[in-house]
């Protein structure tokens, strides 16, 4: 079956979602974007009502991202959200995407022990959330790692770059392959996840002039956040560009839309309508029918105390 003809109709959706749709998205689909040098668009999501917004809007790939850490639970970096914290999030996502490959990150902790316990986490994420990929950070080191999840049929995405599971050892969110030593090894890296078996590499924060040379080495998508326009594909943090971040946002980082602006001007405004008592208004409550409030009204006749009889003289 070519990717072309792939059909992907499916019965109506609660909520009104047209039955038809654009062809399911695919590892295949994803390579032949990059042979026909077709751009990639991907970005996070962690919850059903996001995650149908951007499937709808026809992107190709949805992340659960370890990022749900920072921007869903508060945390100051990736490294605190567990296990059982992705797959919950996972499943949600997972019922909402019907198009987007779904791609779920191996937290951190999840693959850094044992390479049988990693093997058994990417499989969870698989059977109990419905990932359809994992992503994971590393480079050579992984390389072992990744021939075992793909040879349990599990696509794989890399990444490499600025990886934000590695906060501590890079001393902050800074960016990578500056100089010819790193940008040697980086090159490394791609080269061993390709061989490995990832589909895909995301590239973080790394100059733009190294992922284009990454990018035309590789076979594979090259996915790039904070890594210039000359990748196959871009990612960014839905809340990063919907402006729903509390911290300035990094120099990559374009806002589309001020949706914490709407939000929070909408709240402002509901708490005024609350305390002036203007909500809800007659029409937006529920009334008693007209039977019941005729049944109410000779029940309140029949309870009325008799007009007291004055006495006589």
């Amino acid at each position: 079956m070519s990717l072309t003809t792939f059909s992907t109709e499916r019965a109506d959706a609660p909520g009104g979602r047209q039955a038809d749709s654009p062809a399911k998205v695919t590892v295949p689909s994803l390579l032949e974007k990059k042979l026909l040098r077709r751009p990639i668009s991907a970005i996070t999501a962690y919850d059903y009502a996001s995650a149908r917004l951007v499937d709808e809007a026809g992107l190709d790939v949805v992340l659960v991202g370890d990022s749900l850490a920072m921007v869903m639970q508060g945390h100051e970096n990736t490294l605190a959200v567990t296990m059982d914290e992705m797959l919950l999030y996972t499943r949600g996502v997972r019922r909402a995407v019907k198009r987007a490959l779904l791609v779920a990150d191996m937290p951190f902790g999840s693959y850094h022990t044992d390479d049988r316990e990693a093997l058994a986490n990417a499989i969870r994420f698989v059977k109990e959330s419905g990932a359809e990929a994992v992503k994971l950070e590393g480079g050579r080191e992984r390389a072992e790692l990744i021939r075992r999840i793909t040879a349990a049929e599990i696509p794989v995405m890399g990444h490499i770059g600025l990886t934000p599971q590695s906060v501590h050892r890079m001393g902050g969110y800074k960016v990578q392959g500056k100089t010819m030593q790193a940008i040697d090894e980086l090159r490394t890296d791609a080269l061993a996840l390709e061989e490995a078996g990832c589909f895909a590499i995301v590239l973080e924060g790394v100059p733009r002039e190294l992922a284009h040379i990454i990018t035309e080495e590789l076979r594979i998508p090259t996915i790039g956040i904070g890594a210039g326009p000359d990748c196959d594909g871009q990612i960014l943090v839905l809340h990063d560009m919907m402006a729903m971040t509390f911290s300035p946002p990094a120099k990559f980082v374009r806002r589309y839309a001020d949706v914490a602006g709407v939000m929070r001007k909408a709240l402002e405004v509901y708490r005024h309508d609350v305390e002036a008592r203007t909500f809800p208004a007659d029409a937006e409550s529920y009334h008693f029918s007209r039977e019941v409030r005729e049944l109410m009204h000779e029940s309140t006749e029949a309870t009325e105390p008799a007009e007291p009889i004055e006495a006589v003289g």
